[in-house]
């Protein structure tokens, strides 16, 4: 039995390769459309659930792993900016204030008839950056396909004052719920997930832990 990543996302892939398991990626086949009412928390979880199981009818006998994230602000949910366009209104609505990221992920093994899905949510306040920061953010282009259009491991991070909760959750993937699933369905982890929330081994995790 092995292990797919239902994801085009190498923050994702960079996350769960931090387990040391062996997987494989395979793009999962859907279009993230939200379905009238449902929260954001939830749309994440079923965006999660969509995208595994896209991939678990071809791979029934392997554990396939599908993970989403959205933003919440004021109830509304922030996917991600189709242009640089959308990106400025984006951010400019965060701007200097906190706002929720939900992450959800689904496991699912169709062969014994396994499918789990569970949500993680952190919160994160902006600074209130300038104009022209800003503009200087949305030339490096880094605003497109991310969830809110910033990256916090990347060059957004500059944006953020702080955090409360899970930060591999605003990444794009909860270690510990994630390890914790694995496990459950006897998936060995090479390096145990408390191991790497103490040495916090990606990109501004340190500045935010």
């Amino acid at each position: 039995m092995s292990v797919i990543l239902a994801s085009t996302s190498p923050r994702r892939r960079e996350l769960l390769t931090l387990l040391g398991i062996t997987f494989e990626v395979v793009p999962p086949t859907v279009e993230e459309i939200p379905s009238p009412g449902l929260s954001p928390r939830e749309q994440a979880k079923q965006f999660a659930l969509d995208k595994a199981r896209s991939i678990a009818h071809r791979h029934p006998d392997n554990l396939v792993l599908g993970s989403d994230t959205v933003i919440e602000i004021d109830g509304t949910l922030v996917g991600k900016p189709q242009d640089l366009d959308d990106a400025e209104t984006m951010l400019c609505q965060l701007r200097g204030r906190t706002h929720q990221v939900h992450t959800g992920i689904a496991l699912i093994h169709e062969t014994v008839s396994v499918t789990v899905v569970r949500g993680e949510t952190a919160l994160v306040r902006m600074t209130a950056f300038t104009d022209q920061e800003l503009r200087h953010y949305l030339e490096t282009e880094e605003s497109l396909g991310k969830a809110g259009a910033y990256s916090i491991q990347g060059e957004g991070a500059r944006f953020i004052e702080k955090i409360e909760g899970d930060y591999p959750t605003i990444v794009g993937l909860p270690l510990r719920q994630t390890a914790d699933l694995l496990e459950q369905r006897g998936v060995m982890l090479k390096t145990p997930v408390e191991e790497i929330y103490r040495l916090k081994p990606y990109a501004n995790w340190k500045v935010f832990g």
